[in-house]
Parts: structure tokens; C-alpha cells; sequence
């Protein structure tokens, strides 16, 4: 690699030896960035598990002489059509300004453009990331080596004060648990069937998409199959909620992942049905407020629908995207005509 690391820095890929010190690295830097203690350990435990995540050539780490970590980034390239890398870096606030970032930035860009050759002839590739939106220096960090903000992004919260509102379930349906593998296996095609219609969405074969969730939900070790709910129509599944009963940052929260429902079933309340099972599973944990992430101009009114299940806005993020080929968008920009 012909980038040029600031004198007395070392780097190398991460190895699960690493783990716990970029945790604490992390943890210093979400402090500084918003100031909340967000441990990252067991997130980042899952991750480095993935059987589609390579930490050898899709992670580079920056040390001080000492061996500590001051600046990690990740590439991820998981989904076909490749057309859509991300990447996620961070510089310890005590190391920033010595040329660390630019380091991490240029290794991100050239390990991207590696990729490019996946991608079908004649589509458009870019490079995702993000970052908070009061978090100014990051902004122009992005901004001056050429990202466009193309987006918005909420994390939303609840505070359960009194027990949450039981769900009203539209005349036909019925929401429960799944019960088994194959269950699962139906919950998994919900999602992927309502999430088409997510901005930035990009079809690939449902096959492929489970196989990628069985490799998350074996690697997530607070993933709970009873905190995934279907709502069935007769044999039809027309919409899941999967959630956990733990956050990194806050051990009161629980998190709801997702919450969809499939196109013929939309605009019957069944949304909010959903939302409110999981709020009340989540009560019944025992924990005091939920929290979940959110594209702030989703196509299918997410944000709505969660404000008037009396969430609100508790951060608020910007996504931020850099065009490594020009060509033909494939992902989800709108929704046509459901009529």
C-alpha cells in the first residue's frame, strides 16, 4: 500500500486480540463525539464474527509505539450488486490533527476501489459513511475529500412512564412469536420483502439475503427468537418486528431492530401494531424505554408512524456518500405508483 502513515504510528489489520482495546478506543471516541459511554464490545464481538467479514483485509488499525490503538476504520462490502460499500472509521480525539484520519481515509478509498470490478458494467458504486450531525469536525472532514450528504438519519426513543398502549391488530391478523427455525426463516422474508421499499435498498436474490441473517443471528449473541414477532393473515406473513432487550449504551433500552409490513397490507394500522407489540414485550422485559434508527425521509412514513407511537427524536445522524464510478443508480430512490 503506498499510503503514507504519520511518523511514530504503526498499522495493521485488527485481529480478535484487538478486540477490547478498540472498544476502550472506541468508547473515548463516542464520548467525545456525543457524550455517551456506548461500550461497543459485544457489537463489535458479532461483527468480527461474520463469516462475510474478513478482518485481514477489511480492517486497518493505527498504533502508537506503545501498541495502543488511535485510530480504526472497516470497509464493508456484503451485499450484492456491490454497488454500495461502507465504511466506518474513528481517530482518538487525543490523535486527531496529526494526519491519522487521512491515513485511515486514503487506506478506506483504496481498499473500496478494489471492489469496484464486482459491480455490474455501467452502475454507479459509491462509498457510505456517517456520522452525527453536531459532529462538525467529522462533516468537513467528509465534505472536503469530496462526500455529498444524501441523507438523514433519527435514532428514536420511547419512555415507558406507565405501561405502553396493547396493540389494536387489524380484523384478520393475528401477531405472535415465531415458534421455530422455519418460522424464522418466514419472519427473515418479511423483512426482506417490506424493505424493498427502504431509500437505498437494492434487490438481491432472498436466498442469498437469509443466508447473511442465519450467519448474523448465529454470531448476535443477545439475539432473542422471542422478541421476533409475525403478523399472520391466514398462512401469509404480512409484516415482522425483531428487537433485542439490550442496547450498547444504555442497559434500560431495549432496541427494536425492525419493524415492516409487506405492500398489500400497508395502510391498516398494522405498523403500529407491530410497533406496539414490541414496545410491550420490551415493558415486559423489564425494561423502561426502546429506542430504534430510523431514515429520517423514509419512503413508507416510518417517522411518522413512530412519532404518533409517541416516540421522538433523541440524535440525529447524516449520511454522507463519495461516487468511486459514475454509471446507472440501482438502489431504491422512490416508490412507484402501489395502485
Amino acid at each position: 500500500m503506498s499510503i503514507r502513515l504519520p511518523d511514530h504510528y504503526t498499522a495493521r489489520p485488527v485481529s480478535l486480540d484487538d478486540l477490547l482495546p478498540i472498544v476502550d478506543l472506541c468508547q473515548v471516541y463516542f464520548r467525545w463525539m456525543n457524550g455517551v459511554n456506548s461500550s461497543m464490545e459485544e457489537e463489535l464481538r458479532t461483527q468480527w464474527g461474520f463469516d462475510f467479514f474478513n478482518l485481514a483485509t477489511d480492517t486497518m488499525a493505527v498504533f502508537t509505539a506503545d501498541d495502543l490503538p488511535v485510530g480504526y476504520v472497516e470497509m464493508w462490502d456484503v451485499r450484492e450488486p456491490h454497488v454500495d460499500l461502507v465504511g466506518w472509521a474513528i481517530v482518538h480525539p487525543e490523535h486527531m490533527g496529526r494526519g491519522i484520519g487521512k491515513f485511515l481515509a486514503d487506506w478506506l478509498e483504496e481498499r473500496a476501489c478494489q471492489n469496484i470490478h464486482k459491480a455490474p458494467t455501467g452502475a454507479r458504486v459509491v462509498l457510505s459513511q456517517s456520522t452525527e450531525s453536531g459532529c462538525q469536525p467529522v462533516i468537513d472532514f467528509l465534505s472536503n475529500r469530496g462526500y455529498r450528504h444524501v441523507h438523514n438519519g433519527y435514532r428514536m426513543r420511547i419512555d415507558f412512564n406507565e405501561p405502553p398502549a396493547e396493540p389494536v391488530v387489524p380484523e384478520g391478523i393475528v401477531i405472535r412469536p415465531i415458534k421455530n427455525e422455519e418460522e424464522e426463516r418466514v419472519a427473515l422474508f418479511a423483512k426482506y420483502e417490506a424493505f424493498l421499499d427502504h431509500r437505498g435498498a437494492i434487490e438481491e436474490p432472498f436466498e442469498e439475503y437469509y443466508l447473511r441473517w442465519k450467519d448474523i443471528i448465529r454470531n448476535t449473541t443477545y439475539n432473542d427468537p422471542s422478541l421476533w414477532f409475525v403478523a399472520w393473515d391466514g398462512d401469509q406473513p404480512a409484516g415482522m418486528t425483531l428487537n433485542y432487550a439490550t442496547t450498547d449504551d444504555d442497559p434500560e433500552m431495549g432496541w427494536v431492530h425492525t419493524v415492516g409490513v409487506r405492500r398489500p397490507w400497508r395502510r391498516r394500522g398494522l405498523g403500529l401494531a407491530l410497533l406496539q407489540t414490541a414496545f410491550c414485550a420490551l415493558y415486559s422485559r423489564g425494561k423502561t424505554r426502546a429506542g430504534l434508527g430510523v431514515d429520517a425521509d423514509s419512503l413508507t412514513g416510518a417517522t411518522r408512524l413512530y412519532e404518533r407511537a409517541g416516540m421522538y427524536i433523541e440524535r440525529s445522524y447524516l449520511g454522507y456518500e463519495l461516487e468511486l464510478r459514475p454509471g446507472k443508480i440501482l438502489s431504491r430512490q422512490g416508490l412507484e405508483s402501489e395502485e
